[in-house]
């Protein structure tokens, strides 16, 4: 698994300058997700005038949308404190126990990869969403009891990618389900805009706009290319990000105008070079391409089929014509193309 990698949707080390300085405070900082922060302003609104806490709230979508700054804005937006914590930290249901009883009335707690608390965790979880309540067992053995600790009422926002692994149960106590979508180019502008005004880096509009077609959809993925290309522009420039360093910048990354890198680029290559374009398993290509299966199919294969570079068939894995063209390769003609007609093993005249 390659974690050095650019085009990585993951948290990593160097984003957290990205979270100090160039997370948006409030919905009206915040860019995109135009439907998602319209309703989200009505829940708030409403909330506010009843005194209320907010119904508890589930963010999915791609890594890198912005799903843990919508948790912090929400909290700012209801002038409330947030308590952040991921669904791995949480082992036992001790451990969220003692998180529920520190929370204060109509606080915020946000727990990052919801889908991988266990179940006995989730099972503490439900009675503290829907009548906060903290079913707590005394003692062991035939004198043990059970005792009900009642919590303040509290918001909890939960993120994932992965929204199909949540268990029924859990999902339906949510009240607000909201997906993120990936950024459009024009959106992804405005934020690398945004970024760079507070970096202090000046930059052309034909350099952002370079910058922000070429980051898939991702606003992380935004900041960090104009992290590389602001270093480039610093040694190799005379400072100021243009459209010609922002190209030269990121093609040294070896990030291509649609925005695969060679990482990408290798996984349709060997799909092309040595499966003819498929059809291939998935733990095949990842046995071929030495990557492991699951980062291929959850972090380099979304955005291949986003392209429509690649096609899932009940055989596996396929290259589309579009691949080949951008790859600057010659598709193999098939039957259809050649008006051949197929081979039938049932036919009596072969």
């Amino acid at each position: 698994m390659q974690d050095d990698r650019l085009m990585m949707t993951g948290y990593r080390d160097e984003d957290r300058e990205s979270d100090l300085s160039l997370r948006p405070k409030n919905l009206r900082e915040y860019i995109g997700q135009d439907a998602v922060k319209d309703n989200l302003s009505i829940y708030i609104k409403a909330a506010l005038k009843r005194r209320d806490a907010l119904d508890h709230i589930l963010l999915y979508g791609p890594p890198g949308l912005g799903k843990t700054t919508l948790a912090t804005i929400v909290a700012a937006e209801m002038g409330q404190n947030i308590r952040v914590t991921s669904g791995p930290a949480i082992d036992r249901p001790g451990d969220l126990a003692a998180i529920l009883t520190n929370l204060n009335a109509g606080d915020i707690l946000f727990i990052d990869e919801i889908h991988r608390l266990s179940r006995a965790v989730e099972e503490v979880l439900y009675p503290a969403m829907e009548d906060f309540a903290l079913d707590i067992m005394i003692g062991k053995g035939p004198t043990a009891r059970s005792m009900r600790l009642d919590l303040p009422h509290f918001t909890l926002v939960g993120a994932t990618t992965r929204a199909g692994q949540l268990s029924a149960p859990l999902r339906d106590r949510f009240g607000m389900l909201f997906r993120l979508e990936l950024y459009t180019p024009e959106e992804l502008a405005q934020i690398v805009k945004r970024s760079s005004s507070i970096l202090g880096m000046p930059a052309e509009e034909e350099g952002i706009i370079e910058i922000a077609r070429r980051s898939r959809g991702t606003p992380r993925i935004a900041n960090r290319m104009l992290k590389r290309v602001r270093d480039y522009a610093q040694v190799r420039a005379d400072g100021k990000i243009t459209r010609e360093v922002a190209n030269e910048g990121l093609n040294l990354l070896e990030v291509d105008g649609l925005g695969l890198d060679k990482v990408d680029r290798n996984v349709l290559s060997t799909m092309i070079d040595k499966f003819s374009g498929g059809p291939v398993g998935l733990d095949t290509l990842a046995a071929s391409t030495g990557e492991d299966a699951l980062t291929i199919e959850d972090v380099y294969e979304p955005f291949l089929l986003q392209l429509g570079f690649i096609q899932r068939t009940p055989r596996g894995r396929v290259v589309t014509r579009a691949a080949y063209e951008h790859l600057g390769r010659m598709m193999p003609a098939t039957d259809l193309e050649t008006n051949e007609p197929q081979v039938s093993f049932f036919d009596e005249d072969k």
